[in-house]
């Protein structure tokens, strides 16, 4: 049906028409998105961590298989964001990322305890707080609740506002790292390849070891996960190099094997 109304209207109708209706899906969320007490902090410590890298490097680690080929140790005193499973890789490489994200809903919602339980700090989207009803800001593992959403395709260089996902934690990531200041992000293990086929965004339940991730149990037996949107995700991809760019920053994609093509290209070991 959405295909045959934008065949239906000019572009510019159709855009208009799109972006009408995503405002319509937000306005819920607006009020506790920007003043419940627990946003408002959060608006507060994103303020502190304005530009607060400034000129320096990051690396944004991915999931994918490629991590296996990946001398990850060599990461230890660099700045790090990991995602969402990413925890489950810290045993054997011998540290935790300096800074954690995540946003999607079957995550947050079958590992909290894990989540809550990490050392660093934490970025998770608005709608989970749902999970950490009992928690107090006053603790020290508190997240930094994001207000993402899946409308409005857009790059936003402060995070204080809304965050659009665009089907990837890893754009969330991006958009982090660019508030933060950082002159250069280098990813890896973001592979841009799954195993596992079928329709975008789809729900399914793991039939036994993880073979999309770094690790058979990242989404072990048992566990439900979102099949990947590639396509939405390359969008979000483009507006993060255009942004940085413009800034006069950059974005390097150093993911051994990796199948995205959107960010230029660098050999992972001449990095250091």
């Amino acid at each position: 049906m959405k295909k045959n109304f934008k065949s239906m209207l000019p572009q510019p109708m159709f855009q208009m028409a799109r972006n009408t209706y995503d405002v319509f899906r937000r306005l819920p969320q607006l009020p506790s998105a920007y003043l419940h007490p627990w946003r408002r902090e959060s608006i507060r410590r994103l303020a502190g961590l304005k530009n607060i890298h400034k000129g320096e490097r990051a690396f944004i680690i991915g999931n994918g298989p490629s991590l296996k080929q990946t001398d990850l140790p060599k990461l230890k005193n660099e700045i790090t964001f990991g995602m969402n499973r990413i925890y489950v890789m810290f045993p054997e490489i011998g540290f935790h990322t300096t800074y954690f994200c995540s946003i999607n809903d079957l995550v947050i919602e079958q590992f909290s305890a894990d989540i809550l339980a990490l050392p660093m700090p934490k970025f998770l989207a608005w709608r989970s707080h749902r999970h950490f009803k009992d928690l107090h800001p006053s603790n020290p593992n508190f997240p930094t609740f994001l207000y993402t959403s899946y409308t409005g395709p857009r790059f936003s260089p402060d995070v204080r506002g809304r965050v659009w996902e665009s089907a990837t934690v890893t754009n969330v990531a991006l958009q982090l790292a660019f508030h933060m200041g950082f002159e250069k992000v280098i990813l890896i293990g973001v592979d841009h390849n799954f195993t596992s086929k079928g329709e975008a965004n789809k729900t399914v339940i793991s039939q036994g070891d993880d073979p999309n991730h770094v690790s058979p149990n990242y989404f072990g037996k048992g566990i439900k996960w979102q099949l990947p949107d590639l396509d939405t995700s390359e969008i979000g991809y483009t507006l993060a190099r255009d942004a940085y760019k413009k800034a006069g920053r950059e974005v390097l994609d150093a993911t051994i094997g990796g199948k995205l093509t959107i960010f230029p290209k660098v050999d992972y070991n001449s990095l250091f």
